[in-house]
């Protein structure tokens, strides 16, 4: 599940629920009318904005702007690079922020808390937004209610006025949500050995995760961008649940206005396992989340909360073995090491992936090697490559047939796209080919879907062999056999 809560429907949490309950994705249709897009030189003959500035050419801007324009880019390695050139509390300020996309919390909060009064004084409205934001970010990652509740409202509180559309979508969920929960107890977990569970494919082509509500079964869907875990008002009540009178309407989380209740799980279980202790969840009415297309009722979804103490997970033929961060007996060498690095930006999981055929980046350090930044969203079943991928390799394009495709719930008109037969993407060592991945060659729009890549769906993942996400480490791996 992007660096806002963005109000274009479909990025929405959770995208691929708000998709697939308004329409199935359409089919591409040939367009003989339109002519395919001609084909760009390669961006080493013609260097764009964004490329000028990954190698901080770009005449006029400071040197912190270069670094802002880089962080938006989501070029971590290369703003940390940058950071020796800078005085030492910019350089903190940065630290702070490298920190927070890299999910370390304590460290992040460590370098920031001590400047947001200096950044506040200094009227720089870009830098309070980011470091407002981002501690914001940590206080909920850690579970301290009160704390993220306080912070997202003296963020809207100062910036309000100045923020964009995007911005105060980006804000919603927490700044509405969090005061309904900031007096709930902390979430506290036993302690397990690892585990296999299998997961379940629900009609909508996403993982579902058995779990137990007070000893109740149920199956929760995975949506590992989802700041929050949500039930279904039903098993709320079913399960005996006390939900909260207070309630409040948010929009970005569906993409229409509905009603949020919250309420605290006493015992909450994840496949017979792992066992939380008053984790908090926020209640939905049942037909916000029913899809009368397949007849299927989403009964909760486990978001970052449950993710995070669940450590590593590696999907294998729905196959799902857990790591977790609490354990009775640690294994040695049971973090992962290998693979490639991902990042939390706001709501989307970031990925640097390398340039297949590297040779000519043999001499270069991995932080300029792996340079490209994709999305990962395990919780949607829309893969695809942005019109920045398709700028890269248009002559790869030239001769293949362009199809008309409308984005699904975009409100940009349709476009044309190609299908790429064959996508090698370069994981940590590892060469990767995905199939068949659809590749626009407009921006959508919006600086959070056509920045990266490109984003990888649960579709994409499903064709690997093995993929494994391990929170303590903060590493990706793809295997294909």
């Amino acid at each position: 599940m992007l660096s806002a809560w963005l109000a274009l429907v479909f990025a929405l949490r959770p995208r691929a629920l708000v998709a697939q309950q308004s329409q199935p994705q359409p089919a591409a249709t040939p367009a003989p009318s339109s002519p395919a897009p001609a084909a760009k030189p390669p961006s080493s003959q013609q260097p764009d904005a964004r490329s000028q500035i990954l190698i901080g050419s770009t005449s006029g801007l400071t040197l912190d702007q270069r670094i802002q324009n880089l962080l938006a880019d989501h070029q971590y390695a290369r703003v940390a690079a940058q950071l020796g050139k800078l005085p030492a509390d910019q350089a903190q300020f940065y630290r702070g922020l490298l920190a927070n996309r890299a999910n370390k919390l304590t460290q992040s909060i460590q370098l920031l808390e001590p400047l947001v009064n200096q950044v506040a004084a200094s009227g720089d409205a870009a830098h309070e937004w980011l470091i407002r934001k981002a501690l914001g970010e940590d206080y909920l990652r850690m579970g301290d209610w009160a704390k993220a509740a306080e912070a997202y409202q003296t963020l809207d509180a100062r910036l309000h006025a100045k923020l964009t559309a995007e911005q105060l979508d980006e804000i919603e969920l927490p700044l509405k949500l969090l005061p309904l929960i900031k007096d709930n107890p902390p979430t506290t977990v036993e302690p397990c050995e690892p585990f296999p569970m299998r997961a379940s494919v629900d009609s909508l082509g996403l993982l579902d995760i058995p779990v137990y509500v007070e000893s109740r079964q149920r199956n929760w869907m995975l949506d590992p961008t989802l700041p929050f875990n949500l039930v279904a008002e039903s098993t709320a009540r079913e399960t005996g649940l006390k939900v909260s009178d207070d309630s409040v309407t948010v929009n970005t989380l569906t993409g229409h206005p509905i009603q949020i209740h919250a309420a605290v799980i006493p015992r909450f279980n994840i496949g017979g396992r792992l066992t939380f202790h008053d984790m908090t969840v926020f209640v939905y009415k049942d037909s916000d989340y029913y899809f009368p297309l397949t007849g299927y009722q989403v009964e909760g979804v486990l978001g970052y909360p449950a993710l995070a103490a669940l450590g590593s997970i590696t999907v294998t033929d729905n196959i799902v073995e857990v790591q977790p961060v609490k354990q009775i007996d640690p294994a040695p060498g049971d973090l992962l090491t290998a693979g490639a690095p991902f990042y939390l930006d706001g709501d989307q999981i970031i990925t640097s992936l390398g340039r297949p055929g590297g040779s000519e980046f043999s001499a270069r350090s991995p932080d300029e090697y792996y340079d490209r930044m994709f999305a990962i969203d395990a919780g949607s079943q829309l893969t695809y490559l942005t019109a920045r991928y398709f700028d890269e390799h248009a002559s790869e394009f030239n001769n293949l047939k362009a199809e008309m495709y409308t984005f699904p719930l975009h409100y940009s008109p349709p476009q044309p796209t190609y299908v790429a037969e064959t996508v090698p993407l370069v994981v940590g060592n590892a060469e990767v080919d995905f199939h068949f991945i659809r590749v626009l060659t407009q921006p959508l729009g919006t600086a959070a879907l056509d920045d990266v890549y490109g984003v990888l769906g649960i579709d994409a993942l499903d064709q690997l062999k093995t993929y494994r996400f391990d929170y303590r480490t903060m590493r990706f791996l793809a295997q294909i056999e």
